[in-house]
């Protein structure tokens, strides 16, 4: 008889966070977990993300999105005005002022964003959506290179954008302010954004990707060590970095790299 496969690749779908819970307690010897301990293994998990946030760009937590210019103001789907030039990012709907949501404009490409941690790029974008669409890129300067810009309600083309990350927003900032022609565009931005809570929908799915799962398993089984197995806490904490680093290795994609020689010419 011939071997048969599942012909399915669906784990990290069903691996649920009981599930991750439950493996992490068996690896120090804890078998039948109670409710405190379940709170306990989410309340680390959670600070286990909040870690991985510190160690670089996961790309799995990268996205995009067009922002709606408008002349001399910034106001969009998924950013809000907060001074001339400059657009808001909420860390959830629940920092919004007065809990509401961000005002909305009916010709942004996409919804509210939420989690937004920093802006990587930024680029100009005219002809949105047509075949003649281009982007021009803008320059990621310092906050001490913007505050001495002279005329910061100078409206034009925008050229340059600097980011301010705060505890509940992210907030980006254009220079020059759009005019009336940088209006009828977009700015298109790449952003970093906060892996999702684990909350108390145990049956939930983590928000990490296949390749991340092993880390975050060894990664929770090194935090509850500290609990509940301290003697195993450095062994336990050798292992998690190992996977960890295989896994941010494997993280991304390559891109081509070419290496030329140095040509030398000595004086004859």
């Amino acid at each position: 008889m011939a071997n048969t496969t599942s012909g399915t690749y669906t784990f990290d779908k069903s691996f649920a966070i009981d599930d991750v819970i439950m493996e992490s307690y068996e690896r120090i010897g804890l078998v039948g977990t109670a409710g405190n301990q379940l709170r306990s293994a989410r309340r680390s998990l959670n600070l286990l993300f909040s870690e991985w946030g510190n160690r670089g760009i996961h790309y799995w937590a990268i996205g995009s999105t067009n922002i709606d210019l408008i002349e001399g103001s910034a106001t969009s789907a998924d950013a809000t005005a907060e001074g001339s030039g400059t657009y808001t990012f909420y860390r959830s709907s629940g920092d919004v002022p007065g809990g509401g949501e961000p005002p909305q404009a009916t010709t942004t490409p996409t919804t509210n964003i939420y989690g937004i941690t920093d802006i990587l790029n930024c680029t100009y974008r005219t002809n949105y959506n047509l075949t003649a669409q281009s982007d021009l890129g803008l320059t990621k300067v310092s906050r001490d290179t913007y505050s001495a810009l002279a005329n910061k309600l100078s409206k034009s083309t925008p050229t340059s954008f600097w980011v301010e990350r705060f505890i509940g927003k992210t907030t980006l900032t254009i220079y020059p302010i759009p005019n009336s022609t940088a209006a009828s565009n977009y700015l298109h931005i790449y952003y970093v954004k906060r892996i999702e809570d684990v909350d108390a929908t145990y049956t939930d799915s983590v928000d990490a990707p296949y390749r991340f799962l092993t880390p975050m398993v060894s990664g929770l089984t090194f935090y509850l060590s500290q609990k509940y197995a301290p003697q195993r806490t450095q062994e336990l904490k050798l292992l998690y970095e190992d996977e960890f680093a295989r896994a941010l290795a494997e993280d991304g994609s390559a891109s081509s790299t070419y290496i030329t020689p140095k040509a030398y010419y000595p004086n004859i």
